[in-house]
């Protein structure tokens, strides 16, 4: 597998918020680990999916477990999840690049 994005540390995390890797009918999945890096790598690179790099696995299973898990609210769980537990130590933000809509200002005119 290309070099990975998840820490060990990370993936505890992350894990158990995901769907279960066994269960139910049918062929085995993949595992959730490499499908997830897979999906950093697409998302990180903006590389279109049939570029990604074999070691990752067929392109159309890892879109198929993006895409399954998406209108399933997998990720919006995970967003969520990850905002409660974000380290905001650091966050900045500078104003002055950040423009505003001339209105804001008090200009006048317009309708």
């Amino acid at each position: 597998m290309p070099r990975s994005f998840l820490t060990d540390e990370m993936w505890l995390k992350l894990a158990p918020l995901l769907p279960p890797e066994r269960g139910g009918m049918g062929r085995s999945r993949l595992p959730n680990r490499p499908m997830v890096e897979a999906i950093l790598w697409k998302h990180r690179t903006g590389a279109p999916r049939r570029d990604m790099p074999e070691a990752f696995g067929p392109w159309t299973s890892i879109y198929t477990r993006f895409n399954a898990w998406s209108k399933r609210g997998v990720w919006q769980e995970v967003l969520e999840w990850l905002r409660k537990d974000a380290d905001l130590e650091w966050v900045m933000l500078d104003g002055t690049i950040a423009r505003a809509h001339p209105h804001s200002a008090g200009q006048k005119g317009g309708s």
